[in-house]
């Protein structure tokens, strides 16, 4: 670990923004620090796992029963979903949310942008490994750039032969005062599938908010969302491009106390706003092609 710090910290470190270090588990991590914001990236998985912009609470959450091991999902942040939203389509076998949040990506770039934010650009390739989960040539990239707001893209590129299809999905939680007590503005008289009710096509009423276990895909939407937070008097804004879907989520009470990487009484402070390529929303990549997939996640008030 300490020779492949050294060999990224001289190829790829940014005085004064970006150096590589050993983070949660010994697990590398990019960290990121401007005039802007402060950013943690794990390196396995491309996973931003915090953004803080300066003078402002932390914007993302991240569960203290995560698990930080090599070739394991980390619970909060933003976990990149990759080529498969939630259980495999036609094997439950396979990982859940694909492949892309656990494996091994690499630097390929780092750079200050004129505004003074700081950019890391990670890569992943088709291997025998991801081959054997789904049999399709591609290559990844993955953009975070840290400044007053966070943007986060990630590029699917096809170097095959033939059309693929692929679901993604940026997971984003975030940190919020109490959940019960939050509402989430723009998909108001959008359409969703309620998977806490067996997957029912139901049309939004007002703004979204959370009393009760809530798993639900928006359709057909690429409106920003905008969580509002009056117990903490600020508001969070979620911008996208390359999604019609955007997904919210909380455990509430019983799902929490069944899932081992997330504590029994963490729900009231966080929820899921995902931009999304899900259900009906999933993208097909010809070959030589690509989609991107992009959220600006930034306080707004």
């Amino acid at each position: 670990m300490t020779d492949q710090l050294q060999s990224l910290n001289r190829r790829f470190a940014l005085a004064g923004h970006l150096q590589f270090k050993a983070g949660p588990g010994g697990l590398a991590v990019a960290d990121i620090n401007n005039e802007h914001a402060a950013a943690t990236v794990v390196l396995p998985g491309a996973h931003v796992l915090s953004f803080q912009p300066r003078g402002q609470r932390p914007v993302l959450w991240a569960s203290a029963h995560s698990r930080f091991e090599s070739g394991q999902p980390i619970r909060g942040g933003i976990p990149l979903v990759w080529p498969w939203f939630g259980a495999h389509p036609t094997d439950p076998a396979k990982p859940a949310h694909g492949f892309a949040r656990t494996s091994l990506w690499a630097v390929s770039e780092t750079a200050v942008t004129s505004s003074g934010a700081t950019r890391l650009r990670l890569s992943l390739t088709d291997s025998d490994e991801t081959r054997s989960l789904w049999p399709h040539p591609f290559q990844l990239e993955f953009t975070v750039t840290v400044g007053v707001d966070l943007q986060v893209e990630l590029a699917m590129r096809n170097v095959g032969q033939s059309a693929f299809t692929c679901g993604a999905a940026l997971h984003s939680y975030f940190a919020v005062s109490d959940a019960g007590r939050i509402s989430i503005l723009g998909l108001e008289g959008g359409d969703y599938l309620d998977k806490v009710d067996g997957g029912r096509r139901k049309t939004q009423a007002g703004p979204v908010t959370i009393a009760a276990e809530t798993d639900r895909i928006y359709l057909d939407t690429t409106a920003a969302c905008v969580i509002d937070d009056p117990g903490w008097g600020r508001r969070i804004r979620v911008a996208k491009l390359g999604s019609r879907s955007t997904v919210v989520w909380n455990p509430w009470v019983d799902k929490s106390r069944r899932m081992a990487d997330f504590g029994d009484e963490e729900y009231p402070g966080m929820v899921c706003v995902e931009t999304a390529n899900a259900a009906d929303d999933v993208v097909t990549v010809a070959p030589a092609g690509e989609h991107r997939l992009q959220a600006v996640i930034g306080v707004v008030g």
